[in-house]
């Protein structure tokens, strides 16, 4: 008779919260208003698509570089020195399958059992899972709620012990929609230094940003890079979340480790669709730009209509395709919030618990998920179940 590994059993259930939840409801035939999973609505842009189908055509369907073809590690070499201002060279870049995968690698790589990893509550629950296979711990350590999230040294500092080997860090951040100021990053990267800790940055929402907000890659603070993971993907700005294409940045030190891990579990990257990666470094940025603004349009609807739902309030998110209201006006927790806006409305929502206790007075509500007109609905109903309460 088999037997799991421990690291089946004595880790975390894996979960993705109300999207699971949903599918009994969706089984019923119920008009579900998805606003839950970070899924774009977009469509992956045409030439990215014709310079994959091309490249397809062509033949390049065999095994390819294990870190990733060279001319797509070059552009993304032009591109995080102009975007991300983080000098590497090519071979200091590792094509993923995903940022799921770029966190995994980091993650076996760096920990092991007994290491600990800090994680910035509210945090991402899909890092957890991850950081508990490698047999190290998960601490949390809060973000300032009172201060829009605001990272705050004191409050990380707090739970660095011993064992701390990392601190992970997802900028601009879901669930919060917060971007990092440079200061706040300077009091991680502070501590980083002091304590000798890795930083694994999780940028994928990079590119999503409103109102002039700036994204700084903490990499690029002085004496960071050579202890810094820095994780992208093309799943978001670019709609590309089925291609499941990544990369990440890391001083050349890491990069044997790193690769140990992806070559043991995936060989390298489908060969072909690297060259629709290129097509999207090096296409134009007016395509990029459009869903951004469409996603931006999509926000204010958002944060205007919950504002005036009651019981409900909503800071105005400076990235990513997530709201994060509190909605401690109506005196009942996230996850009761979520499941009865589900049962009631027909709306699916994150309960804020999901990422953390300190999460819990919040709901997440992603606006990049579905068509305007879509999200007007779902907008609709809600206000009809907060009024109702």
């Amino acid at each position: 008779m088999s037997r799991f590994a421990r690291r089946i059993t004595q880790t975390s259930e894996k979960s993705y919260g109300m999207f699971q939840k949903a599918f009994a409801k969706a089984a019923t035939g119920a008009d579900l208003v998805h606003l839950e999973l970070g899924k774009p609505s977009h469509d992956t842009p045409d030439h990215i698509k014709q310079a994959t189908i091309k490249a397809l055509l062509a033949g390049k369907v065999h095994y390819s570089d294990l870190q990733g073809e060279l001319p797509l590690r070059q552009a993304l070499q032009k591109k995080l020195a102009e975007y991300n201002n983080i000098e590497v060279s090519a071979a200091e870049i590792l094509v993923t399958n995903g940022l799921t995968q770029a966190s995994y690698a980091a993650f076996m790589a760096l920990l092991d059992e007994g290491d600990e990893a800090i994680l910035l509550e509210p945090f991402y629950p899909q890092h957890v899972n991850k950081i508990e296979m490698t047999g190290a711990k998960v601490v949390l350590a809060p973000l300032d709620r009172e201060a829009g999230f605001r990272i705050r040294k004191e409050l990380i500092e707090a739970k660095i012990t011993k064992n701390t080997r990392m601190i992970v860090l997802v900028n601009p951040c879901n669930p919060t929609g917060r971007v990092y100021s440079r200061d706040e990053l300077q009091e991680l990267a502070d501590l980083a230094i002091k304590h000798d800790l890795v930083i694994v940055s999780d940028e994928v929402y990079e590119q999503i940003l409103f109102d002039g907000a700036e994204h700084i890659s903490i990499a690029s603070l002085p004496g960071m890079k050579e202890r810094t993971v820095t994780m992208f993907a093309f799943t978001k700005a670019y709609a590309m979340d089925g291609w499941r294409l990544g990369y990440l940045a890391a001083d050349a030190a890491l990069m044997p480790g790193l690769m140990k891990i992806t070559m043991n579990e995936v060989t390298h990257v489908n060969t072909f669709i690297q060259d629709g990666a290129l097509a999207a470094v090096t296409g134009s940025a007016s395509v990029l730009q459009d869903m951004v603004d469409d996603d931006r349009k999509k926000r204010d609807l958002v944060v205007s209509r919950l504002n005036q739902m009651p019981g409900v309030t909503c800071a105005m998110p400076e990235g990513t395709i997530y709201a994060f209201p509190d909605i401690s006006g109506t005196g009942m927790t996230s996850q009761v919030v979520a499941d009865a806006l589900l049962e009631k409305a027909n709306v699916v929502v994150e309960a804020g618990g999901f990422y953390g206790a300190s999460g819990d007075k919040h709901i997440r509500v992603c606006f990049g998920s579905q068509s305007y007109e879509r999200i007007e609905e779902g907008m609709d109903r809600m206000a009809r179940f907060f009024n109702e309460l």
